[in-house]
């Protein structure tokens, strides 16, 4: 079982995407984001079967193992358990949280996405250890039916959500790093910023980076 602390969900959640238009494949993606320094690592896999999911799964369970990144897959908890991740994130189409069975609960950390302040809301009653909410500034990694809630609906969904971490996705960059953090966001996911990057590693370090600096107190940042 992977132990239950929030402090690890905070920081840069890095989606290792099969989206044929990137560069880099999940794998590379993800060891990519592991050298950055990136707290966790999702593989989404929306264009592939479960066999290749599964090599490229047990390829990055090796790497995130060796860097101590949380290991995280997208939709499938069955995936999750067979390649012994630490945990699934669910989309609102995907299989409740509360479905999912006792035993597999106890073995995996649960991500749920939600898209509005109603589904926040929702989601903190499920039994979860963090909660997403997006696209913040829009997206341009998948096609999204809702609106972009903003800063303001950022702000709303972390107090709802509050104590839960609450993990902000969609057009952030290391600009838009502080701006999230100020929001109440512990962390940012997210895909393009390091999938399309043309150095992926610095990518990824420079927005874990920004997240940092954001969280420090003022009178601790450089001039």
């Amino acid at each position: 079982m992977t132990p239950r602390n929030p402090r690890r969900l905070h920081g840069l959640h890095v989606l290792a995407d099969d989206d044929p238009r990137w560069p880099l494949d999940p794998c590379e993606q993800a060891e990519a984001a592991c050298r950055g320094g990136a707290a966790v690592v999702q593989l989404r896999c929306k264009h592939s079967p479960d066999r290749r999911t599964l090599a490229w799964g047990k390829t990055i369970r090796s790497e995130t193992r060796k860097s101590g990144t949380l290991f995280f897959v997208n939709d499938r908890f069955d995936l999750a358990l067979a390649l012994g991740a630490d945990g699934v994130h669910l989309g609102q189409d995907d299989l409740p949280p509360h479905r999912i069975p006792a035993a597999a609960r106890d073995r995996l950390l649960v991500g749920h996405s939600t898209h509005t302040l109603d589904q926040a809301q929702a989601a903190r009653l499920e039994n979860l250890d963090y909660v997403a909410l997006g696209p913040i500034f829009g997206t341009t990694s998948k096609d999204s039916a809702w609106p972009a809630p903003g800063l303001s609906g950022l702000r709303e969904a972390a107090r709802a959500v509050s104590p839960l971490p609450l993990i902000a996705i969609g057009g952030i960059d290391c600009e838009r790093a502080g701006e999230i953090v100020r929001a109440g966001a512990s962390g940012a996911a997210v895909v393009s910023a390091v999938a399309g990057s043309a150095d992926p590693v610095a990518a990824t370090r420079l927005l874990v980076e920004a997240l940092a600096a954001a969280k420090r107190p003022e009178s601790d940042r450089p001039d």
